[in-house]
């Protein structure tokens, strides 16, 4: 039975139609979502704006700790029922997105910390005439309305990365969730609201077409824009924001990893393994580029074949599902058209390179493509890893930094100067070293480079990146 969820404005003004909801492995409808015109993106900013411009009510400190600690709470104690959820709608296996609602629920309290952790300064005054009688001391003040835009891939988390540290920085939000994940957007609002949040702090929509979606993001009363998805979309957007308008970018990649000739197999195998067939490679850090050293290439190929053929595929709400759905069934045919292209021009592919039905895609390692082929040059965003022989660290290095995209990457290696030398030639904003591309955790800085995004990520980061930090300079005889 389906539910019909309201998009989450304070009032229903501009609705202008009705989106079905569909789970990506089976495509049974899950929901409903009420869609807003621009008239609908108009209230909304400007019930923002009001809340904003109303200084004598924004919400204090200790009235946001509240909230988030309730949130928090609530969170926790609805955890298994959220996560089932948003595996079935946005097809992360269940075993993630356990982990995944468990990182939103410490996300919350990461917002807590920072707000308790956070202080101003002291500008130092009196070290010369004109300084003289006079201290300078900082606070911080939220940047204004925040209007969010965000991703499928992880319907819970990025909310709250997104939505946590606006209300921890006192700032009203919008928040846009993906059109195939509102769901679980529009739950977490809701606990939020029920932890005491007022609702003109927080609202939810989903706009009915890019022409909306671009008035919400480009309106002038807009204080700062956040958004995960496309570069495409993220760059665009930015290039038509108001004046003044802040904002912060993440989009994707194509990771690569570096392993060495005494890379412990043991350990680099498991860890590349998931690091590829995560969520069915549909991360933005996943691993899509392995150079591993000619003498071990081919026989770590082929462990990691052997690896991918046992993942079990499938339901994503069944408990011991490993890879599960592609968001959209047209996805597979993308996918697969790039698989192939790599074996036209030469490529080996060792198991996979099919799809296993219209929504999943087989597990797909493979071996030595064309560097100029798609799969070498841009992100699949799917279940699939090619792995490149080298003869020597800088060529590997070379391939590696040879594309605009630029995030995590990783070298294992059991060598202290191997794994130095490749964290400072690699060009990435972080790099793991006997781990893979898509560590994370959420109170880390996390940025993308070149065409990869704009600014820093992590909650600490964004929670900032919703402040301006304002000077206070007495001028006073008392003072010397």
């Amino acid at each position: 039975m389906s539910t019909l969820f309201e998009t989450l404005t304070t009032e229903r003004i501009g609705i202008s139609g009705k989106l079905d909801v569909l789970a990506p492995f089976n495509q049974q409808r899950l929901g409903q979502v009420e869609t807003v015109n621009s008239e609908g993106v108009d209230h909304a900013l400007k019930v923002a704006h009001a809340c904003f411009k109303d200084r004598a009510n924004w919400l204090d400190a200790a009235t946001r700790i509240a909230i988030l600690e309730r949130a928090a709470a609530i969170l926790t104690e609805r955890a298994d029922a959220i996560a089932i959820a948003a595996a079935e709608e946005g097809g992360k296996p269940l075993m993630d997105s356990e982990v995944e609602v468990a990182r939103a629920i410490d996300g919350l309290k990461s917002c807590v910390d920072s707000l308790r952790q956070q202080h101003g300064q002291e500008v130092p005054m009196g070290l010369n005439t004109a300084s003289a009688n006079r201290l300078a001391v900082t606070q911080h003040e939220p940047i204004g309305v925040v209007v969010a835009v965000s991703a499928f891939n992880h319907p819970v988390n990025l909310i709250v990365h997104q939505v946590g540290p606006a209300i921890a920085a006192g700032c009203p939000v919008i928040i846009k969730p993906a059109e195939d994940t509102p769901l679980s957007c529009f739950r977490i609002v809701r606990i939020l609201r029920e932890a005491g949040l007022p609702e003109q702090w927080c609202q939810a929509l989903l706009t009915d077409s890019h022409e909306s979606t671009e008035r919400l993001v480009t309106d002038p009363r807009v204080g700062f824009f956040s958004f995960i998805g496309s570069a495409r979309i993220g760059w665009m957007l930015r290039s038509k924001l108001a004046p003044g308008t802040r904002c912060a970018l993440e989009h994707g990649g194509a990771a690569p990893v570096i392993v060495a000739q005494d890379a412990d197999l043991a350990n680099t195998l498991p860890a590349l393994a998931k690091g590829i067939f995560y969520h069915a490679g549909q991360v933005c850090v996943s691993v899509q580029r392995i150079f591993a050293h000619r003498s071990i290439a081919k026989g770590l190929a082929d462990k990691l074949a052997d690896r991918a053929r046992s993942l079990k595929v499938g339901d994503p709400v069944i408990p011991d599902t490993e890879v599960g759905p592609l968001i959209r069934p047209r996805e597979i045919e993308r996918i697969h058209d790039w698989v192939q292209e790599a074996a036209g021009q030469g490529a080996t592919i060792l198991c996979g390179g099919k799809p296993r039905s219209d929504c999943c895609y087989e597990p797909t390692v493979v071996f030595d493509p064309s560097q100029e082929c798609k799969l070498s040059t841009q992100e699949i965003f799917g279940p699939v890893v090619a792995v490149y022989p080298y003869d020597d660290l800088a060529t590997a290095i070379k391939q590696a930094n040879a594309l605009p995209y630029a995030f995590q990457a990783a070298v294992f290696t059991q060598a202290i100067d191997t794994a130095l030398h490749c964290y400072q030639h690699l060009e990435a904003s972080a790099v793991m070293v006997n781990d893979h591309t898509a560590f994370r955790v959420d109170w880390m800085p996390f940025s993308g480079l070149k065409q990869s995004g704009l600014g820093v990520g992590g909650i600490p980061y964004t929670f900032k990146d919703m402040q301006i930090e304002k000077m206070l300079v007495m001028h006073s005889q008392g003072l010397r």
